[in-house]
């Protein structure tokens, strides 16, 4: 009888809500799964970032809707039986010169306190999901990742990477602070170039990365531009193996510069929330893959909300009833 009543006590629900810069998720997970298989999912996009000054202030009108955005997902939260949520917040509100404002006007209006993660932590945490997505055989393996305000680049053979940076270089950062009109001028994507190879040279030249037998991409940006350029749709799931090259992704470039953000949209892949971005993402990732010779990226599905939920998973290990571990010489 105690056997049937605990099979048929409900499964402890974990939540991720992730704000960032242009959408806001909420992933729900059952903690007795082990895997960040989702149960539930939720999404909008209030485009936050969309209208930001170049120095990133959330002003009132992005404010409010992030209010709006996060009281809705709250609100879903309950009605999808979560039992325990880990908000958290991207470089959108953490890079913001009013951040600490924000976060303390979105817990008032609608009690959710927004975590932020540092560069790192969520270099770390999206290299976790790309391992365990890949499985061992992967070997030493290189991680990259382009959100909306940093790239996140990582290196380790372990389950947790031996070295991580995160770089101001994210599309819809580089978007707002370099390219101007739409579509942008020459001058302007000539400038985010220099910039780009300038500061991730910087960097390069001062992190030793050991050659990687597998390097894995990570992110909607990444996704985006290998659908672009030739790999499988992403409404066939999944398990699809899909790869991003460095050699045709290089004349997209070009091609995306003189396009307008309407006309990227209706490109292969290109989603018309990340129209206007997509160019600074694909300047980013040809000079990382060139910088660090890279001719082939993987794509990896998982990603830091997937990170957050095997970090709380993996810690959820059953005891060993009748043996332990003991000091021994």
């Amino acid at each position: 009888m105690i056997a049937e009543m605990r099979g048929k006590r409900p499964a402890m629900r974990l939540g991720v809500l992730d704000v960032g810069s242009n959408t806001v998720n909420l992933v729900v997970a059952e903690a007795d799964s082990g895997l960040p298989l989702p149960v539930h999912t939720w999404e909008r996009r209030p485009r936050f970032a969309q209208r930001l000054p170049a120095d990133g202030t959330i002003g009132d009108d992005a404010l409010q809707r992030m209010i709006a955005t996060v009281d809705e997902a709250a609100a879903e939260a309950h009605r999808a039986g979560v039992d325990r949520m880990f908000a958290y917040t991207t470089a959108v509100v953490r890079d913001a010169p009013n951040c600490e404002e924000v976060l303390t006007q979105v817990e008032k209006a609608t009690g959710v306190r927004l975590g932020t993660l540092t560069g790192i932590e969520d270099a770390r945490l999206t290299f976790l999901a790309a391992r365990r997505w890949l499985g061992w055989q992967a070997g030493p393996m290189l991680m990259v990742d382009i959100g909306g305000g940093c790239l996140e680049v990582a290196f380790g053979r372990d389950r947790l990477p031996e070295s991580a940076m995160s770089l101001p270089l994210g599309a819809g950062r580089l978007t707002r602070e370099f390219l101007d009109g739409d579509p942008p001028s020459a001058r302007s994507v000539k400038r985010l170039r220099r910039h780009v190879r300038d500061r991730f040279a910087e960097v390069a030249a001062r992190t030793s990365w050991e050659d990687p037998r597998t390097s894995v991409a990570a992110s909607k940006t990444f996704q985006q531009l290998a659908r672009l350029t030739g790999a499988a749709p992403l409404r066939l799931g999944p398990f699809v193996p899909r790869r991003l090259e460095a050699v045709a992704l290089r004349p997209w470039i070009k091609r995306l510069a003189g396009m307008s953000s309407a006309k990227r949209a209706r490109l292969p892949g290109v989603s018309p929330h990340r129209a206007r971005q997509i160019l600074a993402g694909a300047i980013v990732a040809h000079e990382v893959m060139r910088r660090l010779g890279i001719a082939s990226l993987r794509i990896c599905p998982w990603g830091l909300r997937e990170g957050i939920l095997l970090r709380e998973l993996e810690s959820r290990q059953l005891p060993l009833v009748n043996a332990t571990w003991v000091p021994w010489r």
